[in-house]
């Protein structure tokens, strides 16, 4: 099953709460919550009292993007804050394992994502133990940059040894992702979809979530 995850990077900060309700309405399953440190990555975005202050706008799931350089310490605080899931970034961290058994013991869902220049092998002894993968089809840290073609073949990569090994867990792409990108990105493994630009400067949400999910859904894949 295709999921829409908008990003609120690319939503209007005067009304966070009013976009992600918004998009709710419009058919998006998840909403990808980008939190940088400016350290870890060259910008800062939202912190873990914005997460709380959104939560009650709607029951969305909430897909938080950790690219900060410690996520050990503020993994815990974003699962009080109200995340669903928890990605950290595997540069981030010594001690991967560790990282997930964090996350893992607050309760909530874990992801593990890689920059564009971190090979897909990197994450192959961590998908057993996580939720969902997360292949940066951008340089992590702006929104509005270019979707990164090449990065097909490392989500093609993990989607094959998800399959190897028996597993199934959630292949998520993020950066550049419109209804054009997205047909690429499904033909290669993935089954959540990070677009911010794309759907946020639409004026009819509804009518951009249901393209993306049409143009996804359009191609014909065997690992679906």
């Amino acid at each position: 099953m295709i999921k829409i995850s908008p990003s609120l990077l690319a939503a209007d900060f005067s009304k966070l709460g009013k976009e992600v309700s918004d998009m709710y309405d419009a058919g998006a399953q998840w909403m990808h919550i980008d939190v940088m440190d400016g350290h870890f990555v060259p910008n800062i975005s939202l912190g873990p009292v914005v997460v709380k202050c959104i939560r009650p706008s709607c029951d969305i799931f909430f897909d938080v993007h950790l690219m900060i350089s410690d996520p050990d310490k503020y993994a815990p605080v974003f699962a009080k804050s109200g995340a669903d899931l928890i990605t950290f970034h595997l540069e981030a961290v010594d001690d991967p394992m560790k990282t997930i058994e964090t996350i893992r013991y607050t309760g909530k869902k874990v992801g593990i994502s890689i920059k564009p220049k971190t090979p897909a092998e990197a994450v192959f002894p961590y998908l057993p133990f996580v939720d969902l993968v997360l292949i940066m089809t951008v340089e992590p840290g702006f929104g509005g940059q270019k979707f990164m073609a090449d990065m097909m073949p490392k989500l093609l990569s993990v989607k094959k040894e998800c399959i190897r090994l028996g597993l199934d867990p959630d292949i998520e792409v993020d950066g550049g992702i419109d209804v054009e990108t997205a047909k690429q990105a499904v033909e290669n493994g993935a089954n959540v979809l990070v677009a911010g630009s794309s759907l946020y400067s639409k004026s009819d949400y509804k009518k951009a979530v249901s393209e993306l999910i049409a143009s996804a859904e359009s191609v014909n894949v065997s690992f679906r």
